[in-house]
């Protein structure tokens, strides 16, 4: 017999599973159309939802470029923290699987653009664009300050952010990208 509350509970997790899957085709719309371009229709096709549907989700384009957004980055920062805490591998392993987490994962034809569309609309997110990218600072600080003491962790956090901006958009291909990150991470932390 199950019981009275399953239900509900079934419908909050299928509701969030939705959710997530509306955000996710949103952000791939976004990345291939532009924000300017991509309609509330597109995105409603592309997640296999009716128009109405999305509206009831989403409010406005806005409301939703800024879900998917937000999304996205949580989603990106978490993966990195549960990499950089996993002591049992060596520093330099965590750090090069927390950039790609980060930023490794937008490199290539396929993805190339989601970054590009987050950095042209700062205006339509707010300050969400500022406090992630400080989060995962503080989360690589915070790992090279247990091996490297907390006066030179940021400098040397701040180099490998850097380093990672420049590669990210000097790099062909993930492979370049990471193989790269790894010898800057390898320089920085003798």
């Amino acid at each position: 017999m199950s019981r009275p509350d399953a239900v509900p509970q079934q419908a909050a997790v299928a509701d969030t599973d939705r959710r997530t899957m509306v955000l996710e085709s949103a952000m791939a719309t976004f990345a291939r159309y532009g924000y300017r371009k991509t309609s509330m229709e597109e995105v409603a096709r592309a997640a296999h939802i009716s128009r109405p549907g999305l509206y009831f989700l989403f409010s406005s384009k806005e409301t939703l470029f800024r879900a998917a957004v937000t999304q996205t980055l949580e989603r990106d920062v978490t993966a990195a923290e549960r990499v950089l805490t996993d002591d049992s591998r060596p520093l330099s392993e965590r750090l090069l699987e927390a950039f790609d987490q980060w930023a490794g994962r937008y490199i290539g034809p396929l993805t190339r653009d989601i970054p590009a569309v987050v950095e042209a609309h700062p205006d339509l997110l707010g300050p969400i664009v500022d406090t992630m990218p400080r989060r995962f600072e503080e989360l690589i600080t915070d790992a090279i300050a247990v091996e490297s003491g907390r006066e030179a962790a940021r400098p040397l956090a701040q180099t490998m952010i850097s380093s990672s901006i420049g590669l990210k958009h000097q790099a062909a291909s993930r492979e370049f990208y990471l193989d790269r990150l790894a010898i800057a991470i390898s320089l920085l932390l003798r």
